[in-house]
């Protein structure tokens, strides 16, 4: 176990014993298994867990029940959720030995974006429900470790505050597509001022999709005025409003929600978005070749393989199992990233080697945001990178460019 985070004892210094220190690895991702090893010689210990599964499970023992529900919970049985582990779990990475990796270069651009390692963090809304400094604390560790960080539209605090944190780290804007045009047009004028270099569409969300577990505590928290900051700081949407949101908030959360979501958005509507653009643009939520063709065509410039974390369709194909038809048809004329079910570094390695040149990290760095604040998340994603760049090496691999599908073997 990694962490002594409850029933914690009271530890003194000891002596720190002659031994053998392993060497620093070439990556200074590996190097924190090394840091974390040699604290433990004077009784240091994590102050969060490193494995996943008992990282979600102290949330569940430290979150409020609403917060835990939203952040965890999936669309109907949940089904899709566990499809997406399911999916990691039918492929093998099969080592190769003998080989040089003593030095190993993870980085790669993507959109012309820097990535110190093929990860970035995933766009959640609404993270004030776990921890006050919610995008704050987020930016600020994605920041000091070079990740790049795609700032949903739902945020708690407004896209301006975030960037002004994140300094000239990295960073990406994803877009709830709102009906109003005028909003939508607004927004990402802002992003665009604010330095946001990537524009990502989100397409599953035009409705909500049934989620019990939010069901069950009748718990949405945007119409509690959580993560509306964009919106009400908007001025294209506070001109359809009478009053600021301060003095009629229920206005204000009616307003949004008659925008929010657009059913009738269709690929004609991406020549608008274009215009309103100039940078690259990603559509998140292809799951069919077909569609992934169709962004191609639309002069997109790249798709996210994802089913939202499970939160959209109950019984919905797995983001991974999509993934190499996805890489197949476009993989050739744009890039390709997934998320859906990451959890560990060797899920990295495997979505990899199917095809996707990065991926995005969700649920678990919130866990980290909701147990820690900034140290939380730093901690989840320095172990994640470790996690990778370890397994990299112990399959014989030196860069993420190298692997493909003959290093996996399904089961």
């Amino acid at each position: 176990m990694c962490g002594r985070w409850a029933g914690r004892r009271t530890w003194h210094a000891r002596p720190v014993p002659d031994v053998d220190v392993p060497p620093p690895v070439a990556s200074a991702f590996g190097n924190y298994q090394n840091e974390i090893y040699l604290s433990g010689l004077s009784g240091e210990f994590p102050a969060l867990p490193c494995e996943p599964g008992q990282l979600e499970e102290l949330a569940r023992e430290r979150f409020a029940p609403e917060p835990f529900g939203y952040v965890a919970g999936s669309a109907g049985t949940e089904g899709t959720a566990r499809a997406n582990r399911a999916a990691f779990d039918r492929w093998r990475i099969v080592p190769r030995f003998l080989r040089d990796v003593s030095r190993r270069d993870l980085t790669t651009t993507l959109l012309g974006t820097p990535f110190p390692a093929p990860v970035a963090l995933a766009p959640v809304g609404v993270q004030g429900i776990v921890h006050p400094d919610a995008e704050l604390a987020v930016a600020r560790a994605a920041a000091s470790l070079g990740v790049p960080m795609v700032l949903s539209t739902v945020s708690s605090y407004r896209l301006e505050e975030v960037a002004e944190v994140s300094g000239d780290s990295p960073r990406w804007f994803q877009l709830y597509w709102p009906r109003d045009r005028d909003v939508a047009a607004s927004l990402i004028g802002r992003a665009k001022a604010a330095g946001f270099r990537v524009l990502v569409v989100t397409l599953d969300t035009f409705i909500l999709a049934w989620r019990p577990r939010d069901l069950a505590h009748a718990y949405l928290p945007f119409l509690h005025r959580r993560g509306l900051a964009n919106y009400e700081s908007d001025p294209a949407f506070l001109a359809g409003l009478q009053k600021s949101p301060d003095d009629d908030p229920g206005a204000a959360v009616l307003h949004w929600m008659s925008m929010f979501g657009d059913p009738t958005k269709t690929w004609d509507d991406l020549v608008w978005l274009r215009e309103q653009w100039s940078g690259p643009i990603v559509l998140k939520g292809v799951l069919h070749p077909d569609d992934a063709r169709r962004a191609a065509d639309a002069g997109m410039d790249g798709v996210v393989v994802s089913n939202h974390g499970g939160r959209q369709i109950d019984g919905e194909i797995a983001s991974l199992d999509a993934l190499p038809d996805v890489v197949a048809a476009v993989g050739d004329r744009m890039t390709v990233l997934l998320d859906s079910g990451i959890r560990t570094g060797s899920d990295i390695v495997k979505a990899l080697a199917l095809g996707a040149e990065a991926v995005l990290i969700g649920r678990p760095y919130i866990y980290g945001l909701g147990l820690g604040g900034e140290a939380g998340v730093r901690h989840v994603l320095r172990g994640l990178l470790a996690e990778l760049d370890l397994t990299m090496a112990l399959s014989g691999q030196t860069r993420p460019a190298d692997l493909d599908a003959s290093v996996l073997r399904p089961v």
